[in-house]
């Protein structure tokens, strides 16, 4: 059986506790890495990195689709010389 293990946070050097419980949370998952910060930090990079990827919202950012025209959101940040399509425009340059 696991036994719960001390941890030192990788971002703010603090010791925490990686339970028994938790440990077997993990495995249940198939994780095989031990989380490498403590649950203040882990939720601190999880707000400033937005929650994407974990049901959060991406940030979006205003472009203007090279092939219609039409302005749209896209979750990246627009590069000069750069073209950015819509989605659908992106869509149809797949297929073709």
């Amino acid at each position: 059986m696991a036994q719960d293990r001390t941890i030192q946070c990788a971002d703010c050097g603090t010791d925490f506790i990686f339970s028994a419980s938790e440990q077997e949370f993990f495995a249940s998952k198939g994780f095989t890495n031990e989380p490498k910060r403590c649950p203040t930090c882990r939720q601190t990079r999880k707000q400033t990195r937005g929650g994407a990827g974990m049901g959060g919202v991406r940030q979006m950012f205003p472009a203007v689709c090279a092939s219609c025209n039409q302005e749209t959101e896209v979750p990246f940040e627009p590069r000069n010389g750069r073209p950015v399509y819509c989605s659908d425009c992106f869509a149809k340059s797949k297929t073709e």
